[in-house]
């Protein structure tokens, strides 16, 4: 029995305190190196101060705007209000829904689609030089995609195009992606209010305002022509229907005046030029009596459109010179300090062991 449990290694039983205890004797050990430890410490000083001093400047745009839509000013809007103060999201209940309600403008901002559009509006007065190729001359992404060129140009996008090609259009993913990912944020500054805060941070200050604001203008369009669609198509429908009408009818007026006025001329005994003014009558009649519905339908449809149509309107957008980001040198080196420090502390320690190994 002895023997079969010889075998076995012996394991200590797990103790906190001899945990604690270890780490005491690590740090006492580690301590022990003070020179070292000190020029460590200047090391990554200098280090962290290079690092922030070297680090490229940004700029943020903040932009703010509202939603006033009157469809979700009703009961269930005030209801929605009372329930979010407990948690609760209504916002789909008979207040604005469907894609564009609620927090999903959040989403609709960072769509591939509207961030594209964006990117390809002009940079300056040319007209031709976009935000894209801004974005990629200061982000140097336009040398660094010289291997996707087949002319050994730097890849152009050049705002109004038609079409674009295939690289071109990975490029803008790529780019878009970046902006994505860190330079571009949209949230809502309070729950119970329909205000949204928009942020975009780059490294060339007339970059990041025109981004912003280009970006709520496309946002915007988006927004209003997807939730008024039908109605704004039903509205052109009816117009060109009573432009068509009022045209005819004029025509027919005409006629008919002249009509009456042939009547004077005419022997008495033809009454077939009676019944032919009397056509003509009838289908003014018939014609006036189409119009005027037709104009009743267009103005009550023109009524809808209107109430049924958002308002975005900017509360506060970004104007120059916009706030200025710079890595901070203390807190920079603070951090690079604990960093090496902590690398410096770990390799004494692991050296340790191997030695006592």
């Amino acid at each position: 029995m002895n023997n079969e449990q010889s075998d076995y290694p012996y394991e200590p039983e797990f103790s906190i305190k001899q945990l604690l205890l270890d780490r005491v004797k690590d740090i006492k050990y580690v301590l022990q190196f003070k020179k070292s430890l000190a020029l460590v410490l200047i090391i990554a000083a200098v280090s962290g101060f290079l690092f922030a001093w070297t680090w490229p400047y940004t700029y943020t745009a903040k932009l703010t705007f509202v939603i006033d839509d009157a469809k979700s000013s009703g009961s269930a809007g005030g209801l929605s209000s009372i329930a979010s103060q407990f948690g609760f999201n209504l916002d789909g209940i008979g207040g604005a829904s469907g894609v564009l309600a609620g927090d999903n403008v959040q989403e609709l901002l960072k769509s591939q689609r509207l961030l594209k559009a964006t990117l390809l509006t002009p940079y300056d007065s040319t007209g031709t030089f976009s935000l894209a190729d801004q974005y990629a001359k200061v982000y140097k992404l336009d040398k660094k995609w010289l291997k996707y060129s087949t002319d050994g140009k730097a890849i152009r996008f050049p705002a109004g195009a038609k079409s674009y090609s295939r690289i071109q259009d990975s490029l803008l993913h790529e780019m878009s992606a970046l902006i994505v990912g860190g330079e571009f944020g949209i949230a809502k500054t309070d729950k119970k209010l329909s205000f949204f805060e928009v942020n975009t941070t780059m490294r060339d200050e007339r970059l990041a305002q025109l981004f912003c604001t280009r970006m709520i203008k496309q946002g915007t369009d988006f927004f209003i022509k997807t939730k008024t669609g039908r109605l704004r198509n039903n509205v052109d429908r009816l117009q060109h229907r009573a432009d068509s009408i009022g045209i005819i009818l004029n025509h027919k007026t005409f006629a008919a005046a002249a009509g009456n006025q042939a009547l004077l001329d005419i022997n008495p005994a033809y009454t077939s030029a009676n019944a032919s003014v009397d056509i003509r009558e009838r289908d003014k009649i018939v014609l006036s009596t189409i119009f005027t519905e037709t104009v009743k339908n267009l103005e009550a449809s023109k009524t809808m459109l209107a109430q049924e149509t958002p308002t975005v309107q900017i509360v506060d957008e970004p104007e120059l010179p916009l706030k200025k980001n710079r890595l901070k040198y203390s807190g920079t080196m603070l951090l690079f300090m604990l960093g090496f420090s902590a690398v410096y502390a770990v390799y004494l320690i692991a050296t340790r062991k191997d030695k006592l190994s």
